[in-house]
C-alpha cells in the first residue's frame, strides 16, 4: 500500500473577526429609567486572507465605520474579537499593541481633514515610524522619500505643507503615511469619496499597483459599489450591524440574493443614453403643435 501524500498545512488568515458586537449607550431621557442602547454591530464574523482585498458595503448607519474602528483597535468591542496574524488586538497590553500597529495602518476618508495643516509632509508621513521608535532621523527621512516616490510624488515634496497639494495628492500623502511601516493590512475608510471622479480612478489604480508590488491587503469600507468592484476580491454586505451576504463582487452584484443587496444594486444610477434620447424625442413630440389634417410638414410649395 502506497503512503498517502502529506497534507499541506492550512494557512491562517491575515485577519479574523469573530462575533463582533458593539453597543453604544444613548443619553438618558428619563431620570428613573435606564439609558437606551443602540447596537451598531451585532455578531459580525469574517476572515480575510493575506494579499487580498475585502470590501464592506452598506448604507449610512449600517456599522461600516464602527467596524473599521474596531479592526484598527481605536474602539473597544462590547463582545467578540479581532485577530491579526493570530494576535487578539483588544487583548494586547498597550505597549504590545503599539508595536503591533506596524502591521496595520489606516487611510481616512477626508484628505483635507486627516492631514495636520501645521506639519510638513515629512513630519506627517514619518509619524508612524516616530511612534514605533527605534529609527534615526536620517532613516525616517530616507523611508519618507522612498514611500513618497512609490505613491507618485517627489521626494522634494517632503518640505511642503498639505495646503500646497490637490485633494488627490493629499490622499497619496495619506497612503504614503500608511505604507511607511510596510504593513500587512491597510484599512481604507471611504478613501476616494471626497475626490473627483477622475482622481478617484488614479488613487484606486495606485492602490492596486501597491498591492501587486508589496502584497498589502485592503479592508475597504465604502458605499460605492463601483469602487468595491474595481478594487476588491470579495465583498461583504452589512445591514443594521449584521452581514447579510458575501461573495465575489461581479457575482454578488449580478445575482444578489438578499433583498437589501438588490436594493443597493438597484440604487446605483445607470447611464442609458438611448433611453434618454427617446424620452427627449417623446417630450418634444408632445410639445409640438398639432397640424391640421392633410397639411404637409414640408412647408409651402415653391411656385
Amino acid at each position: 500500500m502506497s503512503a498517502e501524500p502529506p497534507q499541506q498545512p492550512v494557512e491562517a488568515p491575515l485577519l479574523r473577526v469573530t462575533d463582533l458586537v458593539r453597543e453604544y449607550t444613548l443619553p438618558r431621557e428619563h431620570l428613573f429609567r435606564p439609558p437606551a442602547k443602540v447596537q451598531a454591530l451585532n455578531g459580525v464574523s469574517f476572515t480575510m486572507p493575506a494579499g487580498k482585498s475585502l470590501g464592506i458595503v452598506g448604507e449610512s448607519g449600517s456599522g461600516k465605520s464602527t467596524l473599521a474602528r474596531l479592526v484598527m483597535a481605536l474602539d473597544t468591542p462590547t463582545a467578540g474579537s479581532v485577530e491579526l496574524l493570530g494576535r487578539n488586538l483588544h487583548a494586547l497590553p498597550a505597549a504590545e499593541l503599539r508595536a503591533a500597529r506596524r502591521d496595520f495602518q489606516m487611510v481616512f476618508q477626508d484628505p483635507y481633514g486627516s492631514l495636520d495643516p501645521r506639519q510638513t509632509v515629512e513630519r506627517i508621513v514619518t509619524e508612524p515610524l516616530q511612534a514605533q521608535g527605534g529609527s534615526t532621523r536620517a532613516d525616517q527621512h530616507a523611508r519618507a522619500a522612498e514611500v513618497l516616490a512609490q505613491v507618485g510624488l517627489r521626494p522634494q515634496d517632503l518640505g511642503k505643507y498639505p495646503h500646497e497639494f490637490s485633494g488627490g495628492q493629499r490622499q497619496r500623502i495619506a497612503i504614503a503615511r500608511a505604507l511607511i511601516t510596510r504593513p500587512r493590512l491597510i484599512v481604507a475608510d471611504e478613501p476616494v469619496s471626497a475626490l473627483d471622479v477622475s482622481v478617484q480612478a488614479q488613487v484606486l489604480n495606485l492602490m492596486m499597483d501597491l498591492q501587486a508590488q508589496f502584497g498589502v491587503s485592503y479592508l475597504l469600507i465604502s458605499h460605492d459599489l463601483a469602487v468595491v468592484n474595481h478594487l476588491c476580491d470579495e465583498v461583504v454586505v452589512l445591514y443594521q450591524g449584521r452581514i447579510v451576504e458575501r461573495g465575489a463582487p461581479a457575482e454578488l452584484f449580478a445575482h444578489a440574493q438578499h433583498p437589501y443587496t438588490r436594493s443597493l444594486v438597484n440604487a446605483v444610477p445607470q447611464v442609458q443614453p438611448g433611453r434618454a434620447r427617446a424620452r427627449r424625442q417623446a417630450a418634444l413630440a408632445a410639445k409640438a403643435p398639432s397640424m391640421p389634417e392633410g397639411a404637409s410638414s414640408a412647408g409651402p410649395a415653391m411656385v
